[in-house]
């Protein structure tokens, strides 16, 4: 059997001017590095916007480059990508997020170039949804689901001195001819997740990550000490949101059921979190589940049994409206949830942030799963109930929609000043963002208001992305912006600003709601 090595690179991140760079150090690889080191494969992970031991974090993290687009790139430079690639036999490059598009198609380019025998891999929602444009940036094989199996199979085809790897299921890959075969027909994903390897925390640059205290999941504090790191206790979401590429990812498609609710058991979550504590030193936790509340008692009960083992949580992903409310005695009508409130204040929640996202039920019925619409509970009341255990409340909305009327959009920023007075201590405001593998951009694509040709590094959560919708671009822009600063006191305003990030380059620094 060959010997061989595999990196799991983080891309240098790319963001705009005025806006917080926050390394990713997300679960992708742990669970990559975990699932290698099972079976016994050098695994390193280098994340190239903050770099390792032997690169000078000052000299590079805040002194970060312009890019032709107009945003900027922070991390170390292409030959020092090249110099650590050079040392591996394959390359690994995730792809989730759209705003990492061009950086990782970059490395995967230059890599290629320079060490054109070295096979490159890459996963993530967006490499499997923009595929060809991957393969033709010089990937050998794309995963198109979760891929803790399928990429133990092909490290083992590596291992035997092959790149036939047409007995793998669920990826994408390129002949010995350049031809693109598709083998996402095949291949199941692991349903129990206590079969999941135990992730490889100890390969990410933790403590780095720790001296830049910007947790990329959670709130950065300003001034805290931070020693925090990710976690899942579950996969899927019961909820198909057309903005959301889960709503994609069921029995038939490419991803294959992933999509689908799992969870892993009380027990193992209560492994997890020992090793987090004990091996690598973790106080802070941000559990980055899709939809932890997907099974609300299972929930309850996980929470409770892990409060004492002296793990704080910074931050809970995947909590939606729904879970912090029941049933009233007046049919069809929610009341808070006072049990799930108290417990989150009692597990070290301080901030939770309410997803409203519209107050339209049509907006809500046809664009965000049909999830609870503000008609069926009073928003304000369950504000009040929050407060009362002395959590800081925010809220995001979502404006923009492609038919989207004006009159809806001023109901839902009518309805943003009211929660202001009913004691929010601060709004987010989200203009449509259609990204590959989700519902609505198979929509706007279809239906005119996005080009297949789009540029992914136009993409903003302030800026119009879309055309010919029902309220023009330039004044969904100037909307957005002035309910932003309506409907947030000043306080938190200067705190925004304090958050924008000091580069070498002009930043919007009359506009934190940029961030």
């Amino acid at each position: 059997m060959k010997q061989i090595k595999i990196l799991l690179l983080y891309p240098p991140e790319q963001s705009w001017p005025g806006t917080m760079v926050k390394p990713n150090g997300s679960l992708a690889y742990p669970y990559l590095g975990g699932a290698l080191r099972d079976i016994g494969i050098e695994t390193y992970v280098y994340d190239a916007c903050v770099g390792n031991e032997n690169d000078n974090l000052e000299e590079f993290f805040n002194k970060s480059s312009s890019l032709p687009s107009g945003m900027i790139r922070t991390g170390v430079d292409d030959n020092r990508i090249l110099e650590v690639a050079s040392k591996y036999d394959a390359i690994g490059i995730t792809s989730i997020f759209s705003q990492q598009e061009t950086q990782v198609l970059n490395c995967a380019k230059i890599i290629k170039k320079k060490f054109p025998d070295k096979i490159l891999f890459s996963g993530g929602v967006n490499a499997k949804s923009r595929s060809s444009i991957f393969f033709a940036a010089g990937f050998d094989v794309i995963f198109t689901s979760e891929s803790e199996n399928f990429i133990q199979q092909v490290a083992k085809i590596m291992q035997k001195g092959s790149r036939d790897f047409s007995s793998v299921g669920k990826i994408y890959f390129k002949n010995k001819d350049g031809k693109i075969i598709d083998n996402s027909h095949f291949g199941d994903i692991i349903w129990d997740l206590d079969k999941l390897p135990i992730p490889a925390w100890n390969l990410l640059p933790n403590e780095r990550y720790w001296k830049i205290g910007r947790p990329h999941g959670g709130k950065v504090i300003p001034g805290k000490k931070l020693k925090y790191a990710s976690l899942m206790t579950s996969r899927g979401c019961p909820f198909e949101c057309s903005y959301c590429h889960i709503a994609e990812e069921i029995e038939g498609s490419k991803s294959g059921s992933i999509g689908r609710f799992r969870i892993k058991s009380d027990e193992r979550v209560r492994e997890e979190l020992n090793i987090l504590k004990n091996e690598i030193g973790v106080q802070q936790v941000f559990i980055e589940d899709d939809s932890i509340f997907g099974m609300k008692r299972r929930a309850v009960r996980l929470l409770k049994s892990i409060t004492g083992l002296g793990i704080e949580l910074m931050d809970v992903n995947g909590i939606n409206m729904i879970h912090l409310v029941k049933k009233s005695n007046k049919p069809g009508w929610m009341i808070p949830d006072e049990e799930v409130i108290e417990l989150l204040a009692e597990v070290g929640f301080k901030d939770i942030v309410l997803p409203f996202e519209s107050a339209n039920p049509r907006i809500i019925k046809k664009w965000c799963s049909n999830k609870l619409a503000l008609d069926r509970f009073d928003p304000s009341e369950l504000i009040k109930k929050i407060k009362k255990y002395k959590i800081n409340v925010g809220t995001n909305y979502m404006i923009g929609f492609p038919d989207e009327t004006r009159k809806e959009i001023e109901n839902t920023i009518s309805f943003a000043k009211k929660m202001k007075e009913s004691g929010l201590d601060h709004s987010n405001f989200y203009l449509v963002m259609p990204v590959p593998g989700t519902p609505i951009f198979d929509y706007c694509t279809k239906n005119g208001h996005l080009p297949l040709d789009y540029n992914p590094d136009k993409f903003q959560w302030t800026k119009a992305n879309l055309t010919n919708t029902e309220v023009s671009p330039s004044e969904l822009e100037q909307i957005r912006d002035k309910a932003w600063n309506e409907c947030n006191n000043e306080e938190f305003k200067k705190m925004r600003k304090s958050w924008m990030v000091k580069t070498n380059h002009k930043s919007k620094e009359n506009n934190p709601s940029a961030i």
